[in-house]
């Protein structure tokens, strides 16, 4: 160790190489050297500056547009007064970031992290040999995984420095004085999303990838980024993939099967047998309508519709229309009838007694309830068994999006509202994504805008961005009455369509499973489930989250799920107690199923829809999945 001072002389040493590092990163990427780099070519000097030009004027252009359109102008509504920024502002309040102690600790650490890392280097008064390897520096991310983070100290001093603040802001936020769990939750969310949004990745001069793109390609890369970010601000959403690949009914949704039934609200999708033979109960699916259907058909190798099809089933689904103005009044009673309906007509429609149901997430959520209702009706025998994917009824453990629940968030979505009727399903998607921000928000940053890199084709993320706008009422009243107060598990705490709801009448044969990743509806929060229902259940957790757990199909041999036949009170019981399989959990749910009632019928008549005098209304997958 030097004998100089680190309080003294350290810091001079340190910006020093911080000044300098850039320029001798500049002088490495210009051709020819440092020649190069002390005086430009005149062609580049002159593509750099055309670059520039249309940058600004891309930027004019817009703000323009903006000044004369009012369509893009709902994210404002998360920037000003009493929007998310402001609540996260709030909750940040509770770290100590401003106390002297604190604020003495962080630049402590922060001059011996610079010592240190400057030393692998060969700078400053830790200074070492200098050898071949890449230096030995104190954290990892995957962020920084490229080795142009370490090649330049200045890059490496950067990334480091940040983790070493994130880590601290972390601990802050575990180890506030917030007594209740929920603020708690909050403020860890918050200075997740800040730690996540303030990484030297996000920032053009603090990444020596886009640096080093930028002056291969004589700025042409950052035009381009620039192109991708204003696309985005005009249409309010962050760009995920490249908006041409996919066309729904045409490469993905394509399953072949005729619209058989349509109400404002849904259209109910009936689609061709592949087999001679098919289970003489049908199958009707209930998928959320937060999203589009076709998560369930994204294409005819991930598709669990087409599955379900081969192996013997006669399958129909329902694909809820996006909210619109005329459904200003639409509520929770609204989509439990419509559920019942496609009970009904399914069983009309083939003249059968009873159907078997599939609800995912919210839409598993309001199956429960309906099954509540049929019961209390006198009604239960019309579904032969419910099958709930990553569907929650107990919110106590809701996950990660009760950071969103309380009275201010509940105004600012309210206020999003506006006079529609109706929440613009972009918000929704932020919100979503706001979750897994690191991959869901800033990789597409730094990809899309920084790097100006082509768009991917990926079905799965169109379909994430294909966003659906919900009914604002029922909204309000499903986050207050389901995530805030918990009430469907209370006994007719709740009502619908005129009939209490009580949890504890079902006795409806139930498959339930889980994610065990799922951040959405977790494991354990689906779990709950367990103990509300009174009939015969099974629990199967699968490996992965809320989509990929879900749509796993066999040929895939991706992942795996747990079993336990062994009655057990607790999830962790059942967590311990479990057997792994490799793979898919389809097979052993289709086994289930035929254990049900493995009657079989012949797929003709209206077992074929659009068959010779079968009036259908169109073609799978139909208007309203379609419908923005």
């Amino acid at each position: 160790m030097s004998d100089r001072s680190s309080q003294d002389t350290a810091p001079a040493d340190i910006f020093a190489a911080m000044i300098e590092a850039p320029q001798k990163l500049f002088t490495q990427f210009m051709p020819g050297g440092e020649a190069a780099a002390g005086a430009p070519a005149a062609g580049d000097l002159a593509q750099w500056t055309s670059a520039a030009q249309r940058m600004q004027t891309m930027w004019l252009d817009f703000q323009r547009q903006q000044a004369a359109s009012a369509s893009a102008q709902w994210p404002a509504l998360l920037t000003q007064p009493g929007g998310f920024a402001t609540i996260m502002q709030g909750w940040m309040k509770a770290l100590p970031l401003a106390q002297p102690e604190v604020q003495k600790k962080l630049w402590d650490d922060s001059l011996a992290l610079w010592e240190g890392v400057l030393g692998q280097y060969g700078i400053g008064p830790k200074a070492g040999a200098v050898g071949g390897e890449a230096p030995a520096l104190p954290r990892a991310d995957r962020r920084f995984k490229d080795p142009k983070w370490r090649a330049q100290p200045f890059y490496a001093l950067v990334h480091q420095t940040y983790l070493m603040l994130a880590e601290q802001i972390m601990a802050m936020a575990d180890a506030a004085p917030v007594t209740d769990e929920a603020r708690a939750e909050q403020l860890r969310f918050a200075a997740r999303t800040l730690v996540e949004m303030l990484s030297p990745a996000n920032f053009p001069l603090t990444n020596p990838l886009v640096m080093e793109k930028a002056v291969a390609t004589k700025g042409e890369s950052l035009v381009k980024g620039m192109q991708h970010l204003l696309g985005d601000l005009q249409r309010g959403q962050l760009t995920h993939v490249d908006p041409q690949a996919f066309r729904v009914g045409e490469n993905i949704a394509t399953a072949p099967g005729k619209v058989v039934h349509e109400t404002p609200l849904y259209q109910l999708i009936q689609y061709t047998p592949t087999t001679d033979q098919v289970l003489e109960v049908p199958l009707v699916i209930f998928p959320p309508w937060i999203n589009r259907f076709y998560i369930l058909d994204l294409s005819p190798q991930k598709s669990f519709i087409r599955w379900a099809v081969d192996q013997g089933l006669s399958v129909f689904v329902v694909s809820w229309k996006s909210a619109d103005a005329s459904m200003a009044e639409t509520m929770w009673d609204d989509y439990i009838r419509a559920e019942i309906d496609a009970v009904e007509t399914i069983r009309a429609r083939l003249g059968v007694t009873s159907v078997h149901t599939i609800g995912y997430c919210v839409a598993g959520t309001t199956l429960a309830a309906a099954l509540a209702i049929l019961a209390r009706r006198g009604e239960a025998a019309k579904v032969k068994s419910a099958t709930f994917f990553t569907a929650q009824v107990d919110f106590e453990l809701g996950g990660e999006l009760r950071v969103f629940i309380d009275d201010q968030q509940l105004a600012a979505v309210e206020k999003l509202s506006g006079e529609t009727g109706y929440l613009d399903g972009r918000v929704m998607a932020a919100t979503f994504n706001l979750l897994r921000g690191t991959d869901l928000i800033w990789n597409y940053v730094v990809n899309n805008y920084l790097l100006g890199d082509d768009y991917p084709a990926f079905d799965l993320l169109h379909w994430n961005g294909d966003v659906t706008n919900l009914p604002a009422k029922w909204h309000m009243s499903y986050l207050k009455d389901l995530y805030r107060d918990n009430k469907l598990v209370v006994p007719d705490a709740l009502e619908a369509d005129g009939t209490p709801i009580d949890l504890t009448r079902i006795e409806t044969p139930a498959f339930i499973q889980a994610g065990r990743e799922d951040h959405i509806a977790p494991a354990e929060s689906v779990w709950r489930m367990m103990h509300h229902l009174r009939g015969p259940k099974t629990f199967v957790l699968a490996g992965s989250g809320h989509i990929a757990g879900v749509v796993n199909p066999p040929a895939a041999k991706k992942y795996q799920y747990w079993t336990n036949p062994d009655p057990v009170d607790t999830f962790a019981d059942f967590v311990s107690g479990s057997s792994e399989t490799p793979g898919s959990w389809w097979p052993y749910w289709i086994e289930w199923i035929n254990r049900q009632d493995d009657a079989k019928v012949p797929a003709a008549g209206k077992r074929v829809p659009g068959s010779k005098g079968d009036k259908v209304i169109e073609d799978a997958p139909g208007r309203y999945v379609k419908s923005r």
